[in-house]
């Protein structure tokens, strides 16, 4: 983009924008912490994801516009982080099983924003190929951390017994990939951690981690590799839109539903099935998860209308 470009990308704040930033912020943050709320897809809702993508990818290049842009973001992502760690944490030690599905039904119903993606493009064998693999992805990581949690051999979360190397190069690969998920609307950085795994365990030993050391390298490790794919896969991902929109969003298409399916068979999740074959189900969680499942789709699809609205608003006002 040209500086021309750059006038209309980024917004002049004023108290209203300003707040209207920080409160996209606010859903960047909850959305790492929830499985289902897709930071990217809340900032196509407040027309705000070309000027954040934009924004990101040019970080370095136009810092002084792109910083007072992101500051509100940043500021709303930290509430967002701190608030949605508190609740989540707690409502995943009282009824797990409930929760998990609530965040699968938002999963499900975020899921035709994704999908809308794909209107109207042509599905060849190279698509077709790159929506299967993308599904692969998630569900692979899903299937590897139930095995994990079924056989025990993924003790504290199985990353933290790990050698010291691999303690390090597979967070920062795994921050990489969440950091994706922050600019890939319909994608959610918890339901990767919960495909893998890992949820439970850094959601738990966040207050240990100054004293943890193997704790500290995961954490220290997976904010590095967040921040690089943070920074540099929005260029990937423009220049992959410019030239091959159709086969990219095949492959979105894919990791999102990977996604959905994994909250269903991942390690988490597979903690709570083991524990119920050995002490019976706990009917209050069953039925409540059941309907949070349905609340949840209710939600999440309602926000994807409301995007589909402002869409066809903006192609009307074009």
């Amino acid at each position: 983009m040209g500086e021309e470009n750059l006038q209309i990308a980024l917004v002049r704040y004023n108290k209203k924008t300003w707040c209207k930033s920080a409160l996209l912020g606010f859903f960047i943050g909850l959305a790492i912490i929830v499985p289902g709320i897709s930071g990217s897809t809340v900032a196509i809702i407040f027309k705000l994801y070309d000027q954040f993508l934009y924004a990101i990818g040019n970080f370095f290049k136009k810092f002084k516009q792109c910083f007072v842009f992101l500051l509100p973001i940043g500021i709303g992502a930290a509430v967002g982080v701190l608030l949605g760690f508190i609740a989540v944490r707690k409502l995943l030690e009282l009824l797990p099983f409930a929760v998990i599905f609530l965040f699968a039904g938002l999963m499900i119903g975020a899921f035709p924003a994704v999908k809308d993606e794909l209107s109207g493009v042509k599905m060849t064998a190279k698509r077709i190929a790159l929506l299967v693999i993308g599904a692969c992805i998630p569900v692979g990581l899903g299937a590897y951390s139930s095995v994990v949690t079924l056989t025990g051999a993924g003790a504290n979360g199985d990353i933290l017994s790990a050698a010291v190397p691999l303690q390090i190069a597979l967070p920062i690969l795994v921050g990489y990939l969440l950091a994706i998920t922050q600019v890939v609307p319909g994608l959610s950085a918890s339901a990767i951690l919960m495909a893998i795994g890992w949820y439970k365990t850094l959601m738990n030993g966040v207050e240990n981690i100054f004293t943890d050391f193997s704790l500290l390298i995961v954490c220290g490790s997976l904010v590095v590799g967040f921040l690089i794919g943070f920074f540099t896969f929005p260029k990937v991902l423009n220049i992959a839109f410019e030239k091959a929109r159709g086969s990219a969003y095949s492959l979105i298409v894919g990791l999102s539903l990977g996604s959905v399916l994994t909250m269903f068979l991942g390690g988490d999740i597979m903690e709570v099935y083991a524990l119920w074959s050995e002490n019976g189900v706990v009917v209050l969680d069953l039925i409540l998860g059941i309907v949070l499942l349905l609340v949840g789709i209710a939600v999440s699809y309602w926000l994807v209308r409301v995007q589909r609205k402002k869409s066809a608003e903006a192609k009307r006002e074009e």
